[in-house]
């Protein structure tokens, strides 16, 4: 087949986000699979002489990239006038168009194309369909100009939990289009050495870590984790080895301000470190390192990074208004209201209790095992022989 995925953002950029990881995961296995593979996304600073690269998977096959030229930019969504001719000249030669997120340009406009030429095309919304936290208002007018037509026009689309299936039929898509498929881990060959990660940062080897792993944004709210952690301090009074790491970026300019300077109202400066983003080899020490993986958000479609960090073999604490808390919930974490109350003493349970730290460890394994990316892609190429002889 010749497949085509649309995404805002794509590697190297991994800062904004999920697609960044995702996407190149699933069209790196697609192309080993024999598929001819194109991802198109936006450019947000590469020095290349060429607006396009190529992946070449296990067998020769090849996955092309191609960046497109960026004139503006406001936040994330980016002006690529290159779209056009690109879908005039090309689209008509792919079986089938996925197009991942929201609040952009490019999909909108592929999803367009894809409705004149005839062209099946998916979409995965990431989390995105329901307007919630920031921006909610221009949420609305995105929505309305282009969002709901890119959505309710697609020909199947792609919740990664049944949270996300459950909010996407309740915001009027219909059932029949709505096809559940999970997220999958990426996990290296070789997993970086233990002790790595606190070497970096002079972290002592006998130090309880507790890390945040995340876009610096309200929605996830590490303020909360915060309070949980000086509430556990408070109540520990000789836990001055227990350090909450902040890993990530600061999306939201002056968050990580705000943050440092909560930190230092809340008295727990000192046992707060803000390590920055961390990716490839970076992340993975810092998640093999830590003793609890903490991603107290108000809203996530599934949680990628929990199910990095239960693949590092370390037990997580999730809201159960994350995606992934049915497959961790008592078997490699625990899962809480979003409450500070209740984080706060999951929280604490988790640094004390050695037994329920142990049991949870050693569930990891097997949580690890099922979050694969095998079943999520090769579901997907069973989606996409349905869908691509189903002319428009």
């Amino acid at each position: 087949m010749r497949i085509l995925k649309v995404t805002q953002s794509y590697e190297p950029f991994w800062d904004k986000g999920g697609p960044a990881i995702k996407v190149p995961a699933i069209a790196k296995r697609l192309a080993r699979q024999g598929h001819w593979v194109t991802v198109l996304t936006a450019d947000y600073g590469l020095q290349r002489a060429e607006d396009k690269e190529q992946i070449v998977g296990a067998d020769g096959e090849r996955a092309e990239v191609i960046y497109l030229r960026t004139i503006a930019r406001y936040r994330a969504i980016t002006v690529n006038p290159g779209v056009i001719p690109l879908c005039l000249w090309r689209l008509g030669n792919f079986d089938i168009v996925h197009i991942y997120g929201l609040y952009d340009l490019l999909g909108p406009t592929v999803a367009f194309f894809c409705r004149r030429f005839g062209i099946p095309y998916v979409v995965e919304p990431m989390g995105m369909f329901r307007p919630i936290v920031r921006n909610v208002r221009l949420k609305h007018l995105y929505l309305a100009l282009w969002g709901r037509r890119l959505v309710l026009n697609a020909d199947a689309v792609i919740a990664t939990s049944e949270q996300e299936r459950q909010e996407l039929i309740e915001d009027g898509v219909p059932e029949e289009k709505v096809v559940l498929r999970r997220n999958g881990i990426e996990i290296p060959d070789r997993l970086p050495d233990y002790g790595a990660f606190r070497k970096r940062w002079h972290i002592p080897s006998d130090a309880k870590v507790v890390l945040f792993l995340g876009r610096l944004v309200p929605i996830k709210s590490p303020d909360m984790l915060m309070d949980a952690f000086a509430s556990c301090l408070k109540k520990e009074g000789n836990a001055k080895a227990w350090l909450l790491v902040l890993a990530g970026p600061d999306e939201r300019d002056g968050y990580r301000e705000y943050l440092q300077a909560y930190g230092a109202k809340l008295g727990i400066k000192d046992r707060v470190l803000f390590v920055g983003p961390l990716y490839g080899e970076e992340k993975w020490a810092a998640l093999q390192d830590a003793d609890v993986f903490v991603l107290p958000s108000q809203h996530e479609n599934f949680g990628n990074a929990v199910a990095e960090a239960v693949a590092a073999n370390t037990p997580v604490i999730v809201t159960d208004r994350c995606g992934i808390a049915p497959m961790v919930h008592d078997q490699a974490g625990l899962v809480v209201p979003y409450d500070r109350e209740a984080l706060t003493e999951a929280l604490w349970r988790l640094l004390t209790d050695e037994a329920l730290h142990r049991r949870l460890r050693q569930g990891c394994r097997k949580v690890a095992e099922a979050l694969s990316w095998d079943e999520p892609v090769a579901q997907m190429v069973r989606l996409y022989e349905a869908l691509r002889g189903v002319r428009r």
